[in-house]
């Protein structure tokens, strides 16, 4: 089995939290040959622990010729200059989220990438959380009947006062954890059209001058309505997921789902009434319904490790499949363009925070 010899450019949370913890432990797969990160300590610790070359920029990286993946984990406003320049030099590429601020920019990187025929992949690794394959299965299945709405909630309470927090450096709520959300969003939506948008921001409890509220609405003809919440000002966060269908509905957490349905052949036959409803008395009532509601329930992996360890291996494999054995991406550049295409649009639509931008 062949090892990918790894470059990660960037060892913080991202690069050292997320990629190098989970590839140190595949070696069988990946290899971590080298790391740039402009912090000594960083280098420092990884050289020892991870026993690769340590630089304190990305550039040696560009003449090396036995690296089989870069791994872009800068912070978020270097996502699209150091790709390009990994990409024009012909390495395979694996840019963390969010991958862009605007269209021109991905189109851009998936020029490139074309031109020199390597690989390039984009980090939307909770594509393959356990919860989210759960919430497919249950939607493929039918028992919900036709998707009405889906209600998606990444929220909580958190006063942050990072870079993340800044336009300057690409931050805010739906750039740092909206890529998860609406890269699921988007699937459960339909890739193959570009859905109608409508978005309010609001700069609530952070200490920078980006979003950290986000109401969020996809909307087309024949397609669910999908509501997305991403807000770091809610301290009763009810669910992750509540789906709408015409025969039931599901709701739930990462960590737990639940859904009922009814079958239609078990349901009472009903027909339309245009004149007013009475009982057996006379008196005036209200129409009612009687349905045998069939109940499910599904439960994650035990800890919160393991769920990143799911999510890191299910994006992990796929990669591996296709750097040696040229199986197609299951996350393609061009179904984030279509992220990216949302995103530029909510920053369109709220001037007031990115005016400056758009």
């Amino acid at each position: 089995m062949k090892s990918i010899r790894v470059a990660i450019v960037g060892q913080g949370r991202s690069g050292r939290g997320i990629h190098a913890e989970y590839l140190q432990h595949v070696p069988n797969r990946f290899t971590i040959a080298a790391v740039a990160d402009p912090i000594r300590e960083r280098r420092d610790r990884a050289a020892r622990e991870f026993g690769c070359d340590a630089y304190s920029s990305h550039r040696p990286l560009l003449k090396r010729r036995d690296i089989d993946l870069v791994i872009n984990a800068t912070p978020s406003h270097l996502h699209v200059p150091y790709t390009l320049e990994f990409l024009n030099a012909g390495f395979n590429v694996l840019c963390e989220k969010p991958l862009a601020v605007k269209v021109r920019d991905v189109d851009r990187l998936i020029a490139a990438q074309k031109k020199r025929g390597t690989v390039f992949a984009i980090f939307q690794q909770s594509r393959y959380a356990p919860y989210f394959q759960q919430v497919r299965k249950v939607i493929a299945s039918g028992v919900l009947g036709d998707l009405v709405q889906v209600n998606i909630q990444f929220n909580g309470f958190s006063r942050r006062y990072d870079w993340q927090t800044l336009t300057a450096f690409d931050g805010g709520n739906l750039l740092n954890t909206g890529p998860h959300p609406l890269d699921q969003a988007l699937q459960l939506f339909g890739t193959d059209i570009m859905p109608r948008v409508f978005c309010v921001m609001r700069r609530a409890v952070n200490y920078g001058d980006a979003e950290d509220h986000v109401l969020l609405v996809l909307e087309g003809e024949g397609r669910p309505i999908i509501n997305l919440e991403i807000s770091s000002c809610c301290t009763y966060p009810p669910y992750t997921y509540n789906v709408y269908g015409t025969r039931g509905g599901l709701r739930g957490s990462m960590g737990r789902l639940e859904w009922q349905y009814y079958l239609p052949e078990e349901a009472p036959k009903l027909r339309l009434q245009k004149r007013p409803l009475t009982n057996s008395a006379g008196n005036p009532v209200y129409c009612s319904d009687t349905l045998t509601w069939h109940k499910r329930t599904w439960k994650a992996p035990k800890s919160k490790q393991d769920l990143f360890n799911a999510i890191s291996h299910g994006f992990y494999s796929m990669l591996y499949k296709t750097l040696t054995r040229g199986v197609p991406l299951e996350i393609t550049p061009m179904q984030v363009r279509q992220q990216i295409a949302v995103i530029e649009e909510c920053q369109r639509q709220n001037p007031h925070i990115y005016g400056k931008n758009t």
